[in-house]
């Protein structure tokens, strides 16, 4: 059909480009046509004859087989290969350099079918190809672009270009013994029709099944529409990618010339133009463009013979007539510096010599025809509107801007299909479950069966009851039953597919994550260190328990602090805050310490006094309402102490540590915490807990035990004399494991939400776990003591007020200062620098009245000393002026 199609549109162009005196000056173009009939050897002896002449540049081949073995003729005898279907990813190698595709790469096109893998979130695909260079590198291609964004490829079918329906039978009965229900076909028409019509009579295109073909499908119905019925059958739901081309008066107008070219040039009859079509006319446009580069630059229009054979007997193959084209490297360059708007758009090669702007339509078969449901281009990912319109744009390929309209998938179903379902295999699922020797409350085989009960097997069953679909499993024993199995033992025998997913008591930690995908975890749980505790006893200094010294330290010098404060804003004005030193220094204390149970007799007169006072309250009162909360507690709640105080005081002492056998504890401690090997302890039972912790450090017992909380609440629970101590100091929860990029994972994940949302989650652990045994006793580790840091924010806003009252203050007191001894200053000598500090301090010390009435009885004086001078200074000028009167009359 590419052949059909191509011949057609190639004449087509030759007439256009002939016609045309504006290119290539009138020289015209004649066309040779060779047919290699889908042979490599062929097209290698139809490429020989062409170079028997003296060739400039060949148009094809068809396919990516032949063009392989053509492109080393090219590279010997340096002439231009153009190529406008051979879309095999690997032709764009170093290896061809005069290899040029006129078309998209298929490189694109797997990196479409990629994203419209990635777009519904599946994650394994299964690829059906022709084994030849076409289908094997696209496949490959696909694999890459499948593997940047976590998904793969599950399964390769290989195919004969020219498989037979009984081998496509056989290949197909293995695909639908898999898992995987995505399957991409890479084929040629002929062949993908017969894999999709032997799928259609398997049952592989009802429900549940996915189908992305290529666009060999696209081109199927471009160029025969419409198909018989049956076929239309086969392909309903199919999902489809067409080359695209965007719209343009140039394309429309070659459309519109279509049918006379079929009526004319044509043996076959109607045939539909397909865009490999639209990319052959273009592709004589490209050719005649550079070679009238070429000439208008005055190429070399020479040959020489192929040194190659010097000395070599071709008389028998006529090789002897072949000849290089001497001009051949700079007609490449003229060929990839071409650019114009063609019927595809604009032509224009990227430094990798493909076409610019590489982009497809995404196409859903419905009924007797398609529909369009987006596009993809390599610009901007899936859209929903043609790329040309995005190319003004910024690139946006993030998810939330990757869109498609909705599909009717296969069976006319329009939900999403889930993408996998269990293989019709009569193979049962290996789940691993370690065999518990203690805690069997989360795990235990039931002895002489093959049964498991517990707390985790309760809420994997809740959760596969969940699931909208049957899982066939069987749990499968793992340990000895003598000793605790490890865990990450357990999931490493994952990957080497000894197990098909692990359930139990399996803490989600780092290195296990590497092998393996989690669920959701269905309990929360981290490292805690447990030790014996004893009552505290009160004492006789229990009330100083509420604050740690730091505490008490600062409490006290702010209460002096503020005393001080207070009284230099009151010192001046208060007569409350006058008197004797002795007096003054009893009255700061005793003030300060009063404002404690707010007994304060003295009244404070100024703004700022006030200011600071009301604050220093407000702090007063979180202090006192915080140290009777905590002595409360202290004293009415029964309290318990230990002398380990977490795990900072295992690690600071040398003393050794109990854990539980198999749990990754062990490892945490040693590569983690840098804590020796030789003080860890191994402990099996809740008994041997018991034991060692009973007997000490001192009696070859331990002085605390380091597990996952919930082991040690449900041995705390019937356990009274031993606690937590410390903070739980990592964070972690249990959760079921499965192989990697499992899609059971994340289905199981889901149940377990639904578990815990609906409160069986919770009923299950209320089931297994909840023993109140000590609840009643309401004991408790020691209650931490209040800390200076809990109370710093309060100090500081305090601090901040006082030195802003004592800034207003001494601004204050120096402006009154310099304004009323500025005169007295200024009439007398400059006084030494010590006698302005005394000066200064008498002044602060003075009482404010005095020094108002001081400087009230001074201005009345200044006042009264003006007054006289004025009139004397009006007596003498009366005096002058009767003399001057006398002397006049005389």
């Amino acid at each position: 059909m590419i052949g059909k199609v191509g011949k057609i549109a190639v004449e087509a162009a030759i007439e256009d480009v002939n016609s045309n005196p504006s290119i290539m000056g009138g020289t015209k173009l004649k066309l040779s046509l060779h047919d290699t009939n889908y042979s490599g050897f062929l097209g290698i002896i139809e490429s020989l004859r062409f170079m028997e002449t003296k060739t400039m540049a060949i148009i094809g081949p068809q396919n990516s087989v032949t063009a392989h073995v053509i492109s080393h003729i090219a590279n010997e005898l340096q002439v231009p290969l153009l190529s406008f279907s051979a879309t095999d990813p690997t032709l764009s190698s170093l290896q061809f350099p005069f290899f040029i595709r006129t078309s998209q790469n298929d490189l694109y096109q797997m990196a479409a079918v990629a994203e419209i893998v990635d777009y519904f979130q599946w994650k394994e695909v299964i690829a059906i190809f022709v084994d030849d260079d076409h289908g094997r590198n696209g496949i490959a291609a696909l694999g890459d672009q499948l593997n940047e964004r976590r998904c793969k490829i599950s399964l390769k079918v290989p195919l004969k270009p020219d498989a037979s329906r009984d081998v496509v039978t056989d290949a197909l009965v293995k695909v639908a013994l898999t898992e995987s229900r995505i399957l991409v076909i890479h084929t040629y028409e002929t062949t993908g029709m017969v894999v999709l019509s032997v799928a259609q009579y398997l049952g592989l295109t009802g429900p549940g099944y996915v189908w992305i073909a290529t666009n060999w499908l696209s081109l199927l119905l471009d160029t025969n529409s419409p198909l018989p019925t049956t076929s239309m059958e086969n392909i309903q739901g199919l999902v489809a990618l067409r080359l695209y081309t965007p719209d343009s008066v140039l394309k429309r107008n070659f459309v519109s010339r279509w049918t006379n070219f079929t009526d004319v040039k044509s043996s076959s009859g109607s045939l539909g133009l397909s865009t490999y079509g639209l990319y052959a006319y273009d592709t004589v446009w490209i050719l005649a463009h550079a070679i009238n580069a070429f000439l208008n630059e005055g190429g070399n229009l020479s040959f020489s013979t192929l040194s190659k054979l010097t000395g070599v007997d071709v008389r028998t193959l006529n090789l002897n007539s072949m000849n290089i084209f001497n001009g051949g490297k700079t007609l490449l360059d003229k060929i990839l510096e071409v650019n114009f708007t063609g019927i595809t758009g604009s032509v224009e090669f990227t430094p990798e010599r493909d076409l610019i702007h590489p982009a497809f339509e995404v196409i859903n078969i419905i009924g007797t025809g398609e529909r369009r449901i987006g596009y993809w281009s390599n610009y901007s990912g899936l859209s929903i509107v043609p790329p040309e319109t995005l190319y003004s744009k910024p690139p946006n390929r993030t998810s939330s801007n990757q869109k498609l309209y909705d599909v009717v998938w296969p069976g006319q179903a329009t939900q999403k299909p889930r993408g996998w379902a269990f293989p019709n295999t009569g193979r049962y699922l290996r789940i691993g479950v370690p065999r518990r020797v203690s805690y069997q409350e989360f795990v235990s085989q039931v002895e002489g069966t093959d049964m498991f009960t517990g707390f985790c097997i309760d809420v994997f069953t809740a959760a596969i009851n969940f699931l909208p679909y049957a899982v066939p499993y069987k749990l499968i024993p793992f340990g000895d039953g003598l000793t605790n199995p490890s865990g990450t033992e357990l999931i490493r025998l994952i990957t080497t597919g000894v197990y098909d997913g692990a359930i139990g008591d399996i803490a989600i930690i780092t290195n296990r994550t590497r092998m393996a995908d989690f669920t959701q975890p269905y309990i929360e749980s981290g490292l805690v260190v447990v030790a014996p505790v004893k009552k505290l006893n009160s004492s006789a200094w229990a009330f100083l328990r509420p604050f740690t010294a730091r505490m008490w330290c600062a409490t006290a010098a702010s209460f002096i602090v503020i005393g001080a404060v207070v009284w230099i804003l009151e010192h001046r004005i208060n007569d409350d805050f006058r008197g004797p030193p002795k007096k003054q220094v009893i009255t700061i204390l005793w003030f300060s310490f009063s404002t404690l149970f707010f007994s304060h007799r003295q009244n404070t007169v100024s703004a700022l006094g006030r200011l600071v006072l009301i604050i220093w309250l407000f702090v007063v009162l979180i202090i006192n309402s915080s140290y009777t909360a905590s002595l409360t507690s202290i004293l009415t709640v029964q309290q318990l102490s230990s002398p380990v105080k977490g795990i900072e005081t295992l690690i600071s002492n040398n003393e050794p540590i109990g854990y539980q056998q198999g749990s990754f504890a062990r490892n945490y401690l040693i590569e983690e915490l840098g804590i020796h090997e030789s003080r860890l302890v191994p402990l099996i039972s809740a008994e041997h807990y018991v034991k060692a912790l009973n007997d000490g450090p001192t009696n070859n017992g331990v002085a605390a035990i380091v597990d996952e909380r919930a082991y040690v609440e449900l041995f705390l629970s019937t356990r009274c004399e031993y606690s937590i101590v410390g903070q739980e100091f990592t964070k972690n929860g249990w959760g079921f494991a499965f192989p990697r990029d499992s899609p059971l994972a994340v289905d199981m994940s889901t149940a377990i939400l639904r578990l815990s949302e609906t409160g069986d989650l919770q009923r299950i652990h209320d089931k297994w776990l909840m023993k109140s045994a000590c609840t009643s006793q309401a004991s408790k580790i020691e209650v931490d003591r209040l800390q200076l840091n809990s109370f710093w924010g309060l100090f500081l806003i305090c601090g901040v007020a006082c030195v802003l009252a004592l800034s207003i203050y001494l601004f204050q007191m120096v402006r009154q200062y310099s304004e009323h001894y500025t005169e007295e200053l200024g009439s007398s000598e400059q006084p030494s620098r010590s006698a302005s500090l005394h000066r200064f301090l008498s002044f602060a010390d003075e009482k404010e009245e005095v020094f108002k009435s001081q400087s009230k009885r001074r201005r009345m004086q200044e006042a009264s000393v003006r007054s006289v001078n004025e009139e004397n200074s009006t007596g003498s000028s009366r005096k002058n002026g009767h003399g001057y009167a006398d002397g006049v009359d005389a």
